[in-house]
């Protein structure tokens, strides 16, 4: 964000925005968020309430939207019913094998449901005979890591220095920074 000033109006607002998420959601439900609150912070292993909720956000939005999608196999619903029934399958594993819903299970069992719905193995199978466990999780893995990459706070944990516009990137070679770059701790 220390760069902001050199990027244009549309981009300052549009990154800008990212850092304030109080919207209401307009796709998920409260019991939907939930679950997808806990899903997320495993999957990213983040627990940062700002960053997830950004997240969450973004999932929302993109759903609520109803754009169509560029690829999606074949068999597999549209990503806004693919989530909501892949959402109540998760609620309905949980609550058949430990009385629980799933952000109230602890991080090993949630981490063994998301495996197995990751290899298509989540149990009862009468629960999941409509739902692509796969595609459900590479879905959902999808939409969290490109809304969790899109957040200004981790473009400065990883050492992205944010849009270039309209400066632009003059060196290609790795390990090479531009001069307005962030230089690293042990580099001088």
């Amino acid at each position: 964000m220390m760069h902001a000033e050199h990027w244009d109006e549309h981009t300052r607002q549009v990154v800008t925005a990212r850092l304030y998420r109080d919207n209401p959601y307009r796709y998920l439900t409260t019991l939907e968020a939930e679950s997808l609150r806990s899903w997320c912070s495993l999957l990213l292993d983040d627990e940062r309430a700002e960053i997830i909720q950004f997240v969450l956000g973004h999932i929302d939005k993109t759903l609520s939207d109803g754009r169509g999608e560029g690829q999606r196999g074949t068999g597999v619903p549209p990503a806004g019913k693919l989530i909501r029934d892949g959402l109540k399958a998760v609620d309905a594993t949980c609550q058949s094998l430990h009385t629980k819903r799933f952000f109230e299970l602890d991080a090993e069992m949630q981490k063994t449901l998301m495996t197995d719905i990751s290899g298509d193995q989540a149990e009862p199978a009468s629960i999941w005979s409509a739902i692509p466990q796969k595609d459900l999780f590479k879905k959902l893995l999808q939409l969290s890591v490109e809304a969790y990459y899109s957040h200004p706070t981790i473009w400065s944990e990883i050492g992205y220095a944010g849009p270039a516009y309209p400066r632009g990137y003059i060196t290609a070679n790795p390990g090479q920074r531009d001069a307005w770059e962030a230089k690293l701790g042990d580099e001088t």
